[in-house]
């Protein structure tokens, strides 16, 4: 059985603990680059025209990243080994399965069910977290599949009853869900099926993004196909065409699960000193062209954030183009190369819509941050190949192993925990304190780790 990829599952759980940091930070009394760039504080105000990103901004696009990256590691031997039907039925069960997630969870917090949350609310959240693990968690050492299934009947009948008899303060609406999961299931879907029907006409997967381009960008002209193309729905709650955009980022991706899959690397005691010393700095520079990038683009500082990207991404190359074949070079050149290309043209798209921005997305954005993921994968798969930060990746892997925990456990246990118990007063006395209010996402985020790790040691993972 092929090992999981740590460095894979170490940039999900960046991304989703990166998630919960940026939305437990306090409100509006930090920097402006610590919240997204489109909405500065202290009043937080939606500014579509604002250009530029911040790390908060990196964020969903990595998490999309390695959900692309994973379609090709966890279909390619199913599909030798089933037939078509059972894989077309497991594809639209997913689908499903994480939109009822996306309608589930929004309504199981607690300021959704009223407007005035009590000690009632903040318990059935609790309890809404528990009926998870009854629906999505997989008890692998139960042998009976009946006791299984009859679990999992249990959870979804239970979250059922609730949705459609609970008073809700604004009423039950199937429109009404958490936006960044049903984004995550029509990616799911869509980038599974393309990448199903092209897995082996690589260029033909890629020919799919120019005519994608096309339809966004010609959707407002009135009267044409492309307008009715891209404003029909026949279900708007779980699938409109706008969420398409996201596969500039899931389908370059799949590339990277694709080169992943056919690595061949020597141990690593084959590899020499010298190796060891490039691929090092390979893996410090993937983060410079990070930090310098976030960092220029935020301050618009666009000419030499261009010119230095440029001089290191020549320098990343090169380091790598020297390594024997012994050590990987095939799938870091890769890496390499996919990050630097989408990265580059990325910042060739920056002028147009008004420069990048995460709200309302633009084509900058889409592939400066796809290019970032290609190469902190790189970094991530460098160090943990040399044996570096083995701990940090370890802990990040644990995590991203169990990316829905993650997601849930701070909105429907950990909030209603610190409100029953009084003790959300002293998290939040940590904001008076220099730093603080970035401190108070950090110990927030902790806990959140804690409870997802714990999760995962015990091999209650929530799938789909």
């Amino acid at each position: 059985m092929k090992k999981r990829e740590e460095a894979l599952d170490a940039l999900r759980g960046l991304a989703i603990l990166l998630m919960v940091l940026s939305s437990s930070i306090s409100f509006g009394i930090l920097p402006a680059w610590m919240y997204h760039a489109q909405v500065p504080p202290p009043y937080h105000v939606f500014k579509p025209e604002l250009p530029g990103i911040t790390w908060v901004d990196l964020v969903f696009p990595f998490f999309l990243f390695t959900m692309g990256a994973a379609i090709p590691l966890a279909l390619q031997k199913k599909l030798g080994e089933q037939s078509v039907f059972k894989t077309a039925g497991q594809l639209v069960q997913r689908y499903l399965l994480l939109v009822v997630f996306a309608l589930f969870t929004f309504y199981a917090r607690a300021w959704v069910m009223s407007a005035t949350a009590g000690w009632k609310e903040y318990l059935l959240s609790i309890g809404c977290f528990f009926v998870l693990f009854l629906m999505y968690a997989r008890f692998n050492n139960l042998n009976n599949k009946a006791i299984s299934w009859g679990i999992k009947i249990v959870g979804f009948a239970l979250a059922a009853a609730f949705l459609m008899f609970y008073p809700f303060k604004n009423g039950f609406s199937l429109s009404s869900s958490d936006i960044i999961i049903v984004v995550l299931a029509n990616m799911a879907f869509f980038g599974t099926l393309i990448w199903w029907l092209t897995r082996n006409q690589p260029l033909l997967r890629i020919g799919i993004l120019p005519l994608l381009m096309a339809i966004l960008l010609t959707a407002k002209d009135a009267g044409t196909w492309n307008s009715a193309f891209f404003n029909w729905s026949p279900l708007p709650w779980m699938y409109k065409v706008y969420y398409l955009k996201y596969l500039f980022i899931v389908l370059p991706g799949t590339f990277a699960g694709e080169w992943l899959l056919n690595r061949s690397a020597s141990p690593i005691q084959d590899l020499m000193a010298g190796a060891k010393a490039k691929l090092l700095s390979a893996g410090a520079l993937c983060w410079v062209l990070l930090i310098c990038n976030v960092v220029c683009l935020y301050m618009r500082w666009l000419v030499p954030n261009l010119l230095i990207t440029g001089a290191v991404s020549l320098l990343l190359l090169q380091q790598l183009k020297t390594l024997n074949e012994g050590s990987d070079k095939t799938l870091f050149s890769k890496f390499a190369s996919a990050g630097v290309y989408l990265l580059i043209l990325g910042l060739f798209f920056e002028a147009f819509e008004g420069g990048i921005k995460k709200d309302i997305s633009t084509f900058s954005y889409y592939f400066v941050n796809t290019g970032l993921a290609f190469l902190v994968l790189l970094s991530f798969t460098i160090f943990e190949r040399l044996g570096y930060f083995s701990a940090i990746i370890t802990f990040l892997g644990n995590n991203g192993k169990n990316p829905m925990v993650a997601y849930t456990a701070g909105n429907l246990l950990l909030i209603p925990l610190l409100k029953l118990t009084g003790t959300e007063v002293y998290l939040d006395s940590v904001a008076n304190l220099p730093a603080g209010g970035f401190l108070r996402g950090l110990i927030f985020t902790g806990v959140v780790s804690l409870v997802t790790l714990y999760c995962t040691r015990a091999k209650l993972f929530w799938k789909t």
